[in-house]
């Protein structure tokens, strides 16, 4: 029988000496649709979008320079990530598995319970996925994010913040790269693992789509509004991979409504909703 620490190396090794590139767009493949930049202006906010068309192989930018060459803190992206290392290392046993509340009353009420995996990743629990990481602990975070490639795999700080701190970043296009690598099973983590944070990731389900994704909220280095929805929607089983990020100066935005208003209002722009594409 085969130890859980030695169990998690040999896998890790395993999975390492696999090529892991999240993605790249080169002007080939690319269509700047500047058209979405209403959907931005309309609430005062700058930011970028991103779409991959899988079928075509064509991606749809709005914002190139900001969606390819600049990095921010994925806030609460990260449960993705934290998620799946979580489950591959068995910390989470899986979407079912509750964590006790520490009895610790935060500002969002829907984190002041006992939370299941899946209600702490739907609700954005912070204070779940960082007694997750805490359980996880630095040195197998750190194995995982570098074998991953995630971002600058910058973790320094303490452990259950470094994704909230402006240490680790990750640029919208990575963001897009890591969740289509995940809907296709081509993460280095078993199909389970990547199986389980695909159902947590689901949102809506209908008879004319599938929406998934994970929303984050955090802060620039200069003190901004940061906001992120990364995910894909399905019409007649073809997947569209998209991510949304966009950043405000008004510290009173409503950032968890914003963000979906924005991201819909291109999605149904872009012909989605309807069943058709």
């Amino acid at each position: 029988m085969i130890k859980a620490p030695l169990l998690f190396h040999i896998q890790l090794l395993a999975f390492s000496l696999l090529p892991f590139i999240f993605f790249s767009c080169s002007p080939n493949n690319v269509t700047e649709d500047n058209s979405l930049k209403k959907y931005f202006d309309s609430a005062n906010v700058n930011g970028c979008f991103g779409m991959f068309d899988n079928g075509q192989g064509r991606f749809t930018i709005y914002n190139l320079k900001r969606y390819r060459d600049s990095s921010y803190t994925p806030a609460s992206t990260f449960k993705i990530v934290n998620s799946l290392i979580g489950i591959q290392t068995g910390v989470i046993k899986d979407e079912n598995m509750v964590i006790k509340w520490d009895s610790l009353k935060r500002r969002n009420p829907d984190w002041n319970k006992d939370l299941s995996m899946e209600e702490a990743f739907k609700a954005s629990a912070v204070n779940y996925y960082q007694e997750v990481a805490r359980r996880i602990g630095k040195d197998t975070m750190k194995k995982w994010i570098d074998s991953l490639g995630y971002g600058n795999k910058n973790i320094s700080g303490p452990v259950d913040s470094f994704w909230l701190n402006n240490h680790l970043k990750i640029t919208p296009d990575e963001e897009l790269g890591l969740v289509k690598k995940l809907y296709f099973d081509q993460l280095p983590f078993f199909s389970r693992t990547q199986g389980i944070v695909r159902k947590v990731m689901l949102q809506e389900d209908n008879s004319n789509y599938k929406l998934s994704y994970k929303t984050g909220w955090g802060n620039t280095e200069r003190g901004d509004e940061l906001g992120w929805v990364v995910g894909w929607i399905e019409e007649n089983k073809h997947p569209y991979f998209f991510v949304l990020n966009i950043e405000s100066t008004d510290q009173h935005i409503d950032m968890a409504d914003v963000r979906i208003k924005i991201l819909k209002g291109i999605l149904s722009n872009l012909g989605f909703f309807q069943g058709k594409k």
